[in-house]
């Protein structure tokens, strides 16, 4: 969805400018992510180079692409949600855990120095505590 710069300064403004997923500060170069993703269908395309590639065709959901489904992102997080709907991704990241334990020496070693802290805490979204501050002034 091509936003104008009206709408685009609007949405950078949503969350105070910043990311609606981790409270970042938004740099200079941030993402308009589709909160519920708009999703293409996807097929096997061969190039003129010879190379098989997944190609997008189509324009996915039109419902989706709306400014009222978008919220402003960091690249990293936009990146990281790809797409995503919010609760798999909000899985995803908590099951990250599992994977540093399981896969990455270093951060072993890291927490048996108490340099990382691991809590149950679910995965809480920047745009979750500004809701719920809101509801409750």
């Amino acid at each position: 969805m091509k936003l104008s710069k009206k709408q685009r300064a609007e949405l950078r403004e949503k969350f105070g400018g910043r990311c609606a997923y981790c409270g970042c500060e938004l740099p200079e170069r941030w993402h308009a992510d589709h909160f519920e993703p708009a999703r293409r269908d996807l097929e096997v395309r061969q190039g003129a180079d010879g190379v098989r590639r997944l190609t997008s065709v189509g324009t996915g959901r039109p419902e989706s692409n709306v400014i009222e489904n978008m919220m402003p992102a960091c690249p990293p997080c936009n990146i990281s949600k790809s797409s995503m709907p919010l609760e798999a991704w909000r899985r995803w990241i908590a099951g990250h855990v599992n994977s540093l334990n399981q896969y990455h020496p270093i951060y072993r070693l890291a927490k048996s120095y108490g340099l990382i802290v691991e809590t149950a805490e679910p995965v809480v979204f920047y745009f979750d505590k500004a809701s719920q501050a809101q509801r409750q002034a």
